[in-house]
C-alpha cells in the first residue's frame, strides 16, 4: 500500500507540472510570451511595440539601472531573417527612456527607486503645455 501512495504522489506531481506548463504556454505557436513587469535585476521585460518585439532587462549599477534592450522584427517578409538592434542606456532612479517604432508607437521604461526595478510606463499619456492653435 505504501508504494501505491508514493506512485500516486509522483503521478499527481507530474500532472500538476504538466498543467502549469500548459497554462503558461501561448495558445498558438506564433504568439509571443509577454512579461510587462515591473521586473527585478536580470529579469526580462518581453513585449511588442508596433511590428517590433522588445526584450529588455537591467543590471543594478551603484543605484542606477544599466538597461539593455534588444529590438527585432516579428517577421521580415523580404529576407525571411530576423534583424535586431541592441540599445544600452544607464538610467538614474525614477528616470525614463523611450523606444519608438516607425509606426508612431512607443515603449517607455522607468528605473525604480534605488535601481531596484524596471517597469513599463504608460506611454499613451501625453503631456502638453503652452499649446496654441
Amino acid at each position: 500500500m505504501f508504494t501505491l501512495t508514493r506512485s500516486f504522489l509522483k503521478f499527481t506531481a507530474a500532472c500538476s507540472l504538466l498543467a502549469l506548463t500548459a497554462i503558461s504556454t501561448p495558445a498558438r505557436a506564433d504568439e509571443m510570451v509577454q512579461n510587462l513587469g515591473p521586473v527585478g535585476p536580470h529579469e526580462p521585460i518581453l513585449t511588442t511595440v508596433g511590428n517590433k518585439r522588445i526584450i529588455a532587462f537591467y543590471e543594478p549599477d551603484n543605484g542606477q539601472c544599466a538597461v539593455n534592450a534588444v529590438v527585432f522584427d516579428k517577421t521580415d517578409a523580404y529576407t525571411g531573417m530576423t534583424t535586431a538592434a541592441r540599445v544600452r542606456v544607464s538610467l538614474n532612479p525614477s528616470q525614463t527612456t523611450s523606444i519608438d517604432s516607425v509606426d508612431d508607437k512607443s515603449l517607455t521604461l522607468k528605473c525604480g527607486d534605488e535601481g531596484e526595478s524596471l517597469a513599463i510606463v504608460d506611454s499613451n499619456t501625453r503631456f502638453a503645455s503652452n499649446l496654441t492653435k
